[in-house]
Order: structure tokens, then sequence, then C-alpha cells
């Protein structure tokens, strides 16, 4: 199905921050697994998992509608140096999504491409729904518990 260029264009955008999102997630996952923080790891690299499938699903929409998916192009990572600022940087990344996923479901509305939209929206309650409050709870432990109690807890 030939599909609005508009559309793919924002698509490979996505793309873009979605890729970078599962890069930052990738190497977070494995400097907590290398600190011994397991339950930190085995949290981010779910998350780097669902990363995967978001960018899986934007790649087989761009697909299905006779695009070419840009899988050269990433926004910049923001590797952290302690765990505030590891989850701080993720949080920022889901909030810069979270955004950018915003202006294309109005875009798909715009140009009346509902399946798009409907994907969309999933993906969009997954990042606000999972991903940025479970990092927002994360900090808040921090905050509340002290870092070396919340690192202990990560073990």
């Amino acid at each position: 199905m030939k599909g609005n260029s508009k559309i793919i264009d924002a698509l490979n955008r996505l793309l873009a921050g979605e890729l970078a999102a599962m890069d930052q997630y990738f190497i977070h996952s494995e400097m907590y697994d290398d600190w011994g923080l397991t339950r930190l790891y085995e949290r981010i690299a779910h998350e780097f998992e669902d990363e995967k499938g978001h960018a899986k699903a934007i790649i087989q929409r761009i697909l299905f509608l006779e695009g070419t998916p840009d899988l050269v192009s990433r926004e910049p990572i923001h590797v952290g140096k302690d765990v505030p600022e590891m989850l701080r940087n993720d949080l920022n990344t889901e909030y810069s999504v979270v955004k950018n996923l915003r202006e294309v479901i109005n875009l798909c509305e715009d140009e009346k491409d509902y399946q798009t939209r409907e994907m969309l929206r999933r993906q969009l309650e997954d990042t606000e729904e999972d991903h940025a409050y479970w990092l927002e709870k994360q900090l808040g432990l921090i905050d509340k518990v002290g870092l070396q109690n919340y690192l202990q807890s990560q073990m």
C-alpha cells in the first residue's frame, strides 16, 4: 500500500529515537550487570526488549507503507556515569519519545492514517505508563531512601 510520504518521514524520525533508546538501554543494562545490580539489569534489559519491539513495529509499518526504514540515523545517546544519572538520562529519553510520538499521532490524525495512529497510540501508552512511570518511581525512591539503600535493594 503506497503510503503518505509525510507519515513515512515522521515514522523514520520516530525510528531514530527508538533505536537510540534501544542502544542506551542496552549499554545501561550491561553496566548494571557489571556492577552487580541484578534487579536494575533485569528491568533495563526488559526495557531494551520493549524498545526493540517498538522499533520493529515502526519498521514493519514503514515497509507496509512502501517506504524504506532508515536504520542508520539515530538520536544521540546519553550514557550515565552512575545510577541516578543513568536513570535520569533514560527518563529524559522517554520524555523525548513521548513528545515525538504525540506529534506524529497528530500528523496521522491530520493525514487520516488511523492505523498508524493506533499503533503509535499503543506505543505512547507503553512509554508513558510503563517506561517513564517506572523511571520516575526509581528516582523518587532514591530521594526517599537514599542512594546507598536504593543500590542495596537492587543487588
